[in-house]
């Protein structure tokens, strides 16, 4: 409990700095409990003046006063997953695998990170894997800031690395997204200094699901990965349908410091299976490593399940055009009802509301629908995942109740 205490006053501090909040010296034992898992999943919890999740200088997030009764909740599209996994390729390669788990995979490790290598067109040594992209998060995270510095980021954005990063002595220096929801690239190099360390950018970003242009997101960090390391997060990337993105794994080639983390949680539909990993220059990789060995959480039937995904491109293809009927369904949906819903490339959407967003909680959850809430800017909002087209008729029908 201790530790506990300890680690949030460290975030204490930094919410005073960056808020201008004082954040209360306990939390409640609801906000304590609840399921940290999609877009800000971190610990430890801090609650500003008005009893909110503090999440950053313009987010706050809501939850219920009572823990919340998982065998009511039949719609859960709160935390960011894919409806449709895992693949039954996956699940195949698990079920032949699990007879061998008494054993390490070390071999079979390799021959996963040669084909990741091969299909990101670097090789091995290019290549950190982990249980889920988070982790690798939160390992960079450690090892660069364990001598203090300071992180730039977007805000609002993912909030695993930057917690992480505050909790071992980074100070944040979050720049707000610019009206479109995109990165504001200019604010985030100009606010470059002496004692950045890394530059975080989660492309498609959560919470908000925007998207930042693919050519001008190359060009930064092709330019300022030459002062400082750049972070991109492409955990949604398979999901930007019609977006002017892409991958900046092509800057590896040209020997650019940028470090690329992927997840087979999103399109691969494997969040609870834990697979990720890390693209970046063999030196960079080699930093991390000695400080935290990747790959060592990645159990062996993981691994097999990773490697059939990889193969199973009618799964990749049908979660991703269901993925865009869902969003096409819901967004027709709240245009009718006068949503102003931001643009989303991910497998959520994000609207602002008419009711406190605690109320939206209390009331989706006593139909059996599990959404999150957040005040950005002190305006509520509400975050859909993407859930089955039978999810989505569900939640547009409750909203509709509400409206």
């Amino acid at each position: 409990m201790s530790q506990s205490l300890n680690r949030r006053s460290a975030l204490k501090t930094g919410l005073l700095t960056l808020g201008g909040l004082a954040a209360l010296p306990q939390l409640s034992k609801a906000a304590s409990r609840i399921h940290n898992d999609g877009a800000f999943a971190d610990a430890p919890l801090s609650l500003d003046t008005e009893l909110r999740i503090f999440r950053s200088p313009m987010v706050r997030e809501h939850y219920l006063d009572a823990a919340l009764d998982k065998a009511k909740i039949t719609v859960k599209i709160s935390s960011n997953e894919n409806p449709y996994g895992p693949p039954m390729s996956a699940q195949t390669a698990i079920a032949e695998s699990a007879k061998r788990g008494n054993r390490y995979a070390w071999q079979e490790m390799n021959d996963l990170v040669g084909k990741i290598a091969k299909k990101e067109g670097v090789t091995p040594d290019h290549i950190m894997m982990g249980p889920g992209s988070s982790d690798l998060l939160e390992k960079v995270a450690i090892v660069e800031f364990m001598k203090g510095g300071n992180i730039v980021s977007a805000d609002p954005c993912y909030m695993s690395l930057i917690n992480v990063a505050k909790s071992v002595g980074a100070t944040w220096k979050a720049v707000p997204c610019k009206a479109d929801w995109s990165h504001d690239l200019k604010a985030m190099e100009a606010a470059i200094d002496k004692d950045t360390k890394l530059v975080y950018i989660c492309n498609p970003n959560n919470p908000v699901g925007s998207i930042t242009s693919g050519k001008e997101l190359l060009d930064f960090c092709s330019r300022v990965s030459e002062k400082v390391p750049i972070f991109v997060d492409e955990a949604y990337l398979e999901l930007a349908i019609g977006a002017d993105t892409q991958s900046m794994v092509s800057l590896l080639g040209q020997n650019k410091n940028v470090i690329i983390a992927r997840t087979f949680s999103k399109i691969m539909g494997m969040a609870g299976i834990r697979v990720g990993y890390l693209a970046a220059q063999p030196a960079y990789l080699d930093k991390i490593q000695k400080i935290t060995r990747g790959g060592m959480g990645v159990s062996y039937t993981s691994i097999f399940a990773a490697s059939a995904s990889m193969d199973d491109m009618a799964f990749q293809d049908m979660s991703r055009a269901k993925n865009a009927e869902t969003k096409a369904y819901l967004c027709g949906n709240l245009d009718k009802m006068g949503y102003k819903y931001i643009p989303s490339f991910t497998n959520f959407v994000i609207f602002p509301i008419n009711i406190p967003g605690k109320e939206m909680l209390t009331k989706m959850s006593a139909k059996g629908i599990a959404v999150k809430a957040f005040d950005i800017q002190n305006k509520p909002w509400c975050r859909v995942s993407l859930g089955t087209m039978d999810e989505m008729k569900q939640f547009v029908g409750a909203l509709q109740e509400l409206s």
